[in-house]
């Protein structure tokens, strides 16, 4: 049996540092799949809805408006299944972060439906929507951050939490303007975050 001394310079530097390169690559293959396709495949979207809900409001003055968020689930529900799918096909497997994080946003996500429906049959849509739909958001991404541990994203979500606050002070005749409120919570903890997680995992590869 060789004695630690009995390895060549250097070798035990060598042995660290492939380990640590190897726990950096898988680190970096959980966020992909717990990050990009979550956070970009459902902001989009729900970015979307929410300006179209400020103009039907603000400027159309139609209050069909209250229905429109039916949308975020129509867009996003097919894309986050075709990536999933695709990721799946890719590796065979889904690792444990990625299932935490797309239970975590199932939840979310039929919470937010759950959260609309109810608002507009009872006609309380202007009062609290925006701001549990924005702290449900900011609370999923810094959860998501927790889990893949990528701290953009807990600083995000945190960033959005407080943002949301900001629909308190729009109330009445000025609550149009919570829509942008959630508009600005969801490019905080959706987007900027899924394009700074693009950007690093795409880094990260090139540089193995």
């Amino acid at each position: 049996m060789r004695k630690p001394n009995d390895y060549p310079p250097g070798g035990s530097t060598r042995r660290s540092l492939d380990i640590i390169n190897h726990i950096r690559s898988e680190v970096v293959w959980r966020k992909e799949h717990t990050g990009v396709n979550l956070f970009l495949v459902w902001g989009y979207p729900t970015l979307i809805v929410f300006l179209l809900e400020f103009a039907a409001l603000f400027f159309l003055h139609k209050h069909w408006y209250v229905w429109l968020w039916a949308g975020i689930p129509l867009m996003g529900g097919p894309l986050m299944i075709y990536f999933l799918r695709k990721d799946y096909e890719r590796t065979g497997h889904r690792t444990l972060e990625a299932n935490i994080a797309l239970q975590l946003w199932l939840f979310i996500g039929g919470a937010s439906a759950i959260l609309g429906f109810t608002t507009g049959i009872g006609g309380i849509y202007p009062v609290c929507y925006c701001l549990i739909q924005s702290l449900l958001i900011g609370m999923g991404g810094f959860l998501t951050g927790v889990v893949s541990r990528f701290r953009p994203m807990t600083y995000c979500g945190i960033i959005g939490s407080i943002l949301s606050i900001a629909c308190l002070f729009f109330q009445g005749d000025r609550w149009a303007w919570q829509f942008l409120i959630a508009a600005l919570v969801t490019i905080a903890v959706f987007i900027i975050p899924g394009h700074m997680l693009r950007h690093y995992v795409g880094k990260m590869k090139n540089e193995e």
